[in-house]
């Protein structure tokens, strides 16, 4: 577990000096403020709009930290030799692929909090500065708790992106890794349409490798619940629980053929 815990901090102190996590958070959170300014655009719908921007810049930039680091965890270390002198340590590599995964959700995570802290403080901004009547139309609060619930299943979504980028770093190129890694992204936000490929295209052979994909690649649709905390629907404890547990199982067996792969390979 130290050896996991330095790798990880490690990868946090790296990712720290790295610019590319700050001009990304720093664009969200200008996208979060400028969203304030075009909801005012739409009489009405200024909290809808408002909150659905804010999620999504969340959502997108995340997944931009997520990519544009974890492919490059392993391939900077084998480009750099610096992968060598860590091999060389007490450091398996079992727990080097670890390390690198928990460092960069460690990174993510910092760079999320803030992100939705200035998300919060836009919310309450606008909370202060309207008039109680015009509250009566907003759907749910400002400051509503099922934000929090939202934020929850973009990080365990981004998790699992991550794991993803991981394990296709361990194997392939950096361009390739971020092509697939996001290639699987965009699937899985689609996934429910291979279950039902089969009624839209009348060929039995196709449906069925279509419904095997559906169970094989991730389904990212549960995570994103965007639309329900907007317009002020409950998402169930139930659904949310399965969620995170389905993130979890797919992020295990993820860093469990990452692992494999490393293991693997010559790097001589």
């Amino acid at each position: 577990m130290r050896a996991i815990a330095l790798v990880a901090q490690a990868v946090f102190k790296e990712s720290i000096r790295d610019r590319v996590p700050y001009s990304m958070v720093a664009f969200a959170v200008l996208v979060i403020a400028a969203s304030y300014l075009i909801s005012q655009l739409t009489a009405g719908q200024d909290m809808k709009i408002l909150k659905d921007l804010g999620l999504a810049a969340i959502s997108v930039f995340g997944l931009l930290i997520a990519v544009f680091i974890g492919i490059n965890l392993v391939s900077k270390e084998v480009e750099r030799r610096s992968l060598f002198s860590v091999l060389a340590k007490p450091v398996s590599r079992s727990q080097f692929i670890l390390g690198k995964y928990f460092g960069l959700v460690l990174t993510l995570v910092v760079n999320l909090t803030v992100m939705t802290l200035a998300f919060y403080a836009v919310l309450l901004y606008v909370d202060l500065t309207t008039d109680a009547l015009l509250k009566t139309a907003w759907p749910a609060p400002a400051l509503d708790p099922r934000l929090v619930v939202a934020v929850m299943l973009s990080v365990a979504e981004l998790m699992l992106v991550t794991a993803i980028a991981l394990f296709f770093s361990t194997f392939s190129s950096p361009l390739l890794s971020a092509l697939l890694t996001i290639g699987l992204w965009v699937a899985g936000h689609f996934n429910a349409d291979l279950r039902n490929f089969e009624a839209v295209l009348d060929v039995q052979p196709v449906a069925v490798v279509a419904r095997g994909m559906y169970y094989v690649l991730p389904n990212l649709a549960p995570f994103n619940i965007r639309a329900e905390v907007v317009h002020g629907v409950t998402v169930p404890a139930t659904q949310v629980a399965l969620t995170l547990a389905y993130a979890a199982v797919y992020i295990v067996i993820l860093l469990i053929g990452a692992i494999a792969v490393f293991r693997r390979r010559d790097f001589k």
